[in-house]
């Protein structure tokens, strides 16, 4: 069995060199590991605190080595960061086992290089108290960059739409870890029967008042090996996206669309509350997909939703005017879940120059399918208005047909909801950044 660094520097190396995602790299890293409990927690939290912290700790890398760091390894670079997270940032790991352990990490990737980490890593416990940002004097948007490891880019485009208070509350709150939050499956449980089940399991855990069927929870181990879970009683959602479900608000017996649905959370949540009556079809792109959506609903004992496969960009002609909700939650630039997706600070911007196009045109073919009278419901996982509310606003200007609707039910910004949209944010609403629109098609 591997030990839990060579663990963590396996999904790291997975998530910085191959570009896989943090969440899918750990879960395939830690499946067959055979790591107890506090391992696995070791490994996880040293795997997120490196892409959380990367920009700064290659910035420490560059104050202690004589050699360019475009010049060391991937591999090198890599042991390097971890030793100096769990050297600088990790409380419970001593300086001296952060050190021995990444040089005998080194030996067994590249070593030849295990002298040049001990070195590194000796200096940066020697002075790891005087280890500090630059100077915010000497460039605001470099000092959030570093500090916060994000690339500059965004920083500097924040500062500009948001000012700097605010910029600074929102890196912080996208720095502090997230909470986990589950849906209570109504169809099999009340969300007061379900806490107390849990807490019998010694999970603790407390109810969301912001959402009916939402629950806070802390302490437990393996969601997925937990019977309540394998029992289809609970979901897991973040209460953002819970709250599309009632934004939508569906009646019994209703027909929904969801254009871009796996792994079919909001589906799953439309159709609970649609009380498994009428038909939630639930489309997506990757064929693997639809296997996370058929599998949530079979868990969950929903038999209201059918998954299809089908590119939203597709103009599907037999489905136009057919439905009495379609929502299309559309591929974005993630910058709301940034403390579940580190990784995700480190985009660069011309590799989303090209979303708001595919955004709008996802809209305009979900809108097509939408009865007059029906709703069409927009979102992302995203704050940048030019994906959320300038694209809705060009859509309305051009379309005539669909009108922004008071979102009620619901208690987050009143004066947003009054006019048809809500847009939150980790650091003002405690929950992740989404932004949600409510359009009536009116003729």
């Amino acid at each position: 069995m591997e030990n839990s660094r060579m663990i963590a520097y396996n999904a790291l190396y997975d998530i910085e060199v191959r570009g896989k995602y943090s969440n899918i790299a750990l879960g395939n890293t830690l499946k067959d590991s055979g790591l107890s409990d506090a391992d696995r927690g070791l490994v996880t939290e040293i795997v997120y605190g490196v892409i959380e912290n990367r920009y700064f700790l290659e910035y420490v890398i560059r104050g202690f080595s004589s050699i360019k760091l475009s010049k060391i390894s991937p591999s090198v670079k890599l042991i390097l960061k971890m030793g100096i997270y769990q050297i600088i940032m990790l409380d419970g790991v001593k300086d001296f086992a952060a050190v021995n352990e990444s040089v005998e990490l080194c030996k067994r990737i590249s070593k030849k290089s295990s002298g040049f980490v001990n070195a590194i890593l000796r200096n940066v416990v020697r002075s790891k108290e005087s280890i500090k940002p630059p100077l915010k004097e000497e460039g605001i948007v470099e000092y959030y960059s570093i500090k916060y490891s994000y690339e500059p880019w965004i920083i500097e485009k924040w500062l500009k739409r948001y000012g700097e208070d605010f910029v600074e509350a929102l890196l912080e709150a996208n720095a502090q870890r997230p909470e986990i939050y589950v849906r209570t499956n109504t169809l099999k449980t009340s969300r007061e029967d379900l806490i107390a089940e849990l807490i019998k399991m010694g999970i603790e855990c407390s109810q969301c008042d912001i959402v009916p069927e939402a629950i806070r929870i802390n302490g437990m181990k393996s969601i997925e090996g937990n019977e309540l879970f394998r029992k289809g009683y609970f979901f897991i959602q973040d209460i953002s996206s819970m709250l599309i479900g009632h934004v939508a608000s569906p009646d019994k017996g209703m027909k929904v669309l969801d254009v871009c649905s796996a792994p079919g959370g909001k589906a799953t949540h439309i159709a609970t509350l649609m009380e498994n009556t009428g038909e939630v079809i639930a489309r997506d792109l990757h064929r693997h997909k639809l296997r996370l959506i058929k599998d949530n609903a079979k868990r969950l004992g929903l038999t209201n939703i059918k998954a299809q496969l089908m590119d939203a960009l597709f103009l599907d002609e037999d489905s136009m005017g057919s439905f009495d909700i379609v929502l299309a939650d559309v591929p974005c630039s993630g910058f709301g879940i940034i403390r579940r997706k580190p990784e995700i600070k480190y985009k660069q911007k011309k590799d989303l120059e090209c979303l708001p196009q595919l955004q709008r045109a996802i809209l305009e073919n979900a809108s097509r399918y939408v009865k007059k009278g029906g709703l069409l419901i927009y979102s992302t996982c995203t704050i940048e208005d030019e994906e959320n509310i300038e694209i809705i606003r060009a859509f309305i200007e051009e379309s005539k047909e669909f009108k922004l609707e008071a979102i009620e039910g619901i208690d987050v910004d009143e004066k947003s909801q009054k006019s048809g949209y809500l847009q939150t944010f980790p650091n003002t609403h405690g929950m992740d950044g989404f932004f949600i629109a409510k359009l009536r098609k009116v003729r």
